[in-house]
């Protein structure tokens, strides 16, 4: 059988009480090891770099090079070598600062005890993981950068003319559109080189292209919702 081989842990915390306190309770797992402390991220990243160790366990407010940097320090020098943040609390600013650093999981410190020892061997094993709750808000935060993002595409542009873009993108013509917002077929017409100046686009297919693109139909239809 092949010989048992612990997970072997760094971790890096500026309080005293903190490290002390994790090194006990992960001493109490069988399967982990602690091979060593930092108390700044200058020291984590020259620790993890010389330990190799197989996570990190990283306060994401450690001085001395954030520890966002010295995730991000760790991940591109240190081959194999997770890691996981460890915060008070949670910001969507400093998850998805975390994320892009290239951490493998973003937990809480009152966390329960078995969820953390949980989290690290699932990281340990290729896993990425976030605390449920900071997950959730994540998701709604990108929910609504993406809807701002789409409202942005057509800052320009007055309801009306959404409404007309929308049709306009369904490939109708102007008679068409006309018909359906109950218009003249000269107001579309100018409706359309309006649409045309603001979106700064060429032609008709261009402007078409650009509000599929830009998901112009999620944008009416929350329009609406806001006028109803």
């Amino acid at each position: 059988m092949p010989a048992f081989k612990p997970i072997r842990i760094l971790i890096a915390d500026d309080h005293p009480v903190v490290r002390e306190g994790l090194r006990r309770l992960l001493e109490g797992q069988r399967d982990f090891q602690v091979i060593g402390e930092a108390e700044t991220g200058v020291e984590a990243v020259a620790k993890a770099q010389a330990l190799q160790p197989d996570v990190v366990i990283l306060d994401i407010h450690i001085p001395r090079l954030s520890g966002i940097r010295a995730c991000r320090q760790i991940v591109d020098t240190v081959e194999g070598t997770r890691t996981v943040m460890l915060t008070a609390f949670a910001t969507n600013k400093l998850l998805s600062a975390a994320i892009r650093a290239g951490a493998s999981g973003y937990v809480l410190k009152h966390m329960e005890h078995d969820k953390l020892f949980d989290a690290i061997r699932r990281v340990h094993h290729g896993e990425e993981l976030l605390d449920p709750t900071m997950a959730a808000e994540l998701m709604e935060d990108v929910r609504d950068r993406r809807e701002m993002q789409r409202r942005d595409a057509f800052a320009d542009l007055t309801d009306r003319e959404i409404e007309v873009l929308a049709l306009l993108t369904e490939g109708l013509h102007n008679r068409a559109i006309a018909q359906a917002l109950s218009l003249g077929e000269g107001t579309v017409r100018n409706y359309v080189s309006n649409i045309l100046s603001k979106l700064g686009v060429a032609n008709r297919a261009a402007a078409a292209a650009y509000a599929a693109d830009h998901q112009v139909s999620d944008v009416l239809a929350r329009t609406r919702d806001d006028r109803a």
